[in-house]
């Protein structure tokens, strides 16, 4: 078939993606080609303490995205979207989404960017003798109970966002093993819950005198490939309100967006890895035996398929560099002229390999929010250089580059230094990587191990989760997750790979001297800059 055949006779699938500063749609062939693609714009709130997104921003932004992608569909193949084959959806992992019996949100969501729980993660992870990062929900809703909060005494449900969208839209209350994963501690064994803690929890509840249990509160589990219900009428308005997507397509279990970070960079395999740089930036190295010790800077979460992965998570990556973007483009207006954002971006970029490799003695944090990586419960964008630094431009962009993964750098070092993980294969994906070489010399140098890119891995989340959907519909017998990407998805994708150099990674590692040393520097912005409001 033509690609054109494929979207007329519904031999496709769409995926949709929430990510932090962007959802994005996309639609595939049967052999995972992309065809379309839409997108939608969104920005979080800081209202009352708390990073959120509204109900409203998260329909919007899901309506927006689909109907972009129809305009795109029409406009390539001059026909309308009138079927799909299969559907999966997927969006930031982790935060705290509560709902009554009614199905009514009890409090505002509680994204992956909040740092409000210490003390519930700090307790739970000495009780399970497991990391327990602030992020995650049993986090979130552990602190709600510390806090004696009101609406616990209704809590029917709780979900992620991801598991939130797939609810309203098929019905059915369940989640796919990744995300949830990031929910609650999973067994890899069982492909469920931790059995022993979700009773070490119940006991936290009894306690508290709440009527709930944990399972009974907490969505299904579900691995890749496993049937999660199908579109329903309602859930096809609330998708696309025009009546073009029909109720009936098959959905695939919803993912976190380290899963389908996996997914798209052909990394869910043992001893596999892969860097999902963006607005966050985290690193997933699939683990062929638990590790020695308990680190609070490395999550233990699954693959799609419930195979225990090595995460470092940073809640910082390019928010800085977008800053400065703009700064740029300001200042080019104000010269008289008129400079395209992408150029921008290019220049910085390739202008950073120019750099010395130790940034010239420059320091800086992209702290934008709390890394608890680091140990910082809040954050404040800073930049520091000494009289003597070199301070030039090539310098200052190295710096943002390093910068933006300097925290990621500090976990990793942990992760396979210390515990010696081993590494045969790892892949970058996301906004840091979309000029060509640079993110990719830039994370060698950090990780001292080569890097690839795919060619699909501008696609993204949105493509890893269409994947997972086309994945789920057409499957043969028990075809497990990686032979159906190496067989069908990526066996014409070798991706360019970049190895480490000499001089960057000792530049880097000297780079992290300063950083680490300057640490105090930035708590001291954080206790005498009080936050600002937001204008």
């Amino acid at each position: 078939m033509s690609q054109k055949d494929w979207i007329i006779n519904g031999k496709t699938a769409l995926g949709i993606e929430l990510g932090s500063t962007r959802i994005k749609a996309v639609l595939v062939g049967e052999d995972g080609t992309p065809l379309a693609s839409g997108s939608h714009t969104w920005e979080n709130r800081y209202e009352n303490g708390v990073w959120t997104y509204t109900l409203e921003d998260i329909w919007e932004g899901l309506r927006s995205s689909v109907a972009s992608l129809m305009l795109d569909v029409k406009k390539v193949y001059d026909i309308q979207l009138n079927t799909i084959g299969s559907i999966g959806f997927s969006a930031m992992m982790h935060g705290y989404m509560a709902f009554d019996e009614k199905g009514e949100l009890l409090v505002p969501f509680r994204t992956w960017r909040n740092t409000i729980t210490e003390q519930a993660a700090d307790i739970l992870t000495e009780r399970f003798a497991f990391n327990i990062p602030q992020r995650w929900s049993i986090s979130h809703l552990y602190q709600a109970m510390l806090n004696k909060e009101e609406h616990l005494s209704q809590l029917n449900y709780m979900t992620t966002l991801a598991g939130y969208i797939h609810w309203q839209l098929t019905g059915e209350k369940v989640l796919g093993i990744g995300d949830a994963s990031g929910m609650f501690p999973i067994d890899s064994a069982t492909k469920d819950y931790d059995k022993e803690m979700v009773e070490s929890f119940d006991k936290l509840v009894e306690e508290n005198e709440y009527s709930w249990r944990l399972k009974d509160i907490l969505p299904k589990v579900l691995v890749a490939g496993e049937n999660a219900g199908r579109l329903t009428e309602e859930g096809a308005k609330l998708l696309d309100p025009c009546g073009t997507i029909k109720a009936g397509v098959p959905v695939c279990p919803p993912e976190g967006d380290a899963g389908t970070g996996m997914t798209a960079t052909n990394s869910v395999a043992v001893r596999t890895g892969n860097v999902s740089a963006g607005t966050s930036v985290f690193a997933m190295i699939v683990l062929e035996k638990p590790l020695e010790s308990v680190h609070k800077e490395i999550d233990i979460v699954t693959n799609p398929m419930g195979d225990d992965v090595a995460m470092v998570h940073c809640n910082n990556c390019t928010s800085d560099i977008n800053a400065w973007a703009n700064i740029f483009a300001e200042f080019s207006n104000a010269m008289g002229m008129s400079v395209d954002m992408n150029q921008i971006y290019t220049t910085m970029f390739e202008s950073a390999l120019k750099g010395s490799p130790d940034c010239g003695g420059l320091v800086g944090y992209n702290y934008f929010s709390g890394e608890p990586v680091t140990g910082f419960s809040e954050g404040r964008p800073l930049f520091v250089r000494t009289a003597n630094s070199m301070f030039t431009f090539t310098n200052f962009m190295r710096l943002q580059l390093y910068s933006a993964v300097g925290a990621l750098k500090y976990g990793l070092d942990i992760l396979l230094n210390e515990e010696k993980v081993p590494i045969d294969k790892m892949y970058g994906h996301g906004g840091f990587f979309k000029t060509k070489i640079v993110g990719q010399k830039i994370m060698a140098a950090a990780m001292h191990a080569p890097v690839s890119v795919m060619e699909t891995a501008g696609e993204g989340g949105a493509w890893g989760i269409a994947v997972l959907a086309l994945y789920a519909a057409n499957k043969k017998d028990e075809q497990s997750l990686p032979d159906y990407l190496n067989t069908v998805i990526f066996k014409q994708d070798a991706g360019v790979t970049v190895e480490p150099d000499e001089a960057d990674t000792m530049g880097f590692d000297e780079y992290m001297k300063r950083y680490v040393d300057a640490f105090s520097v930035e708590q001291a912005a954080i206790d005498n800059l009080p936050e600002a409001e937001r204008r």
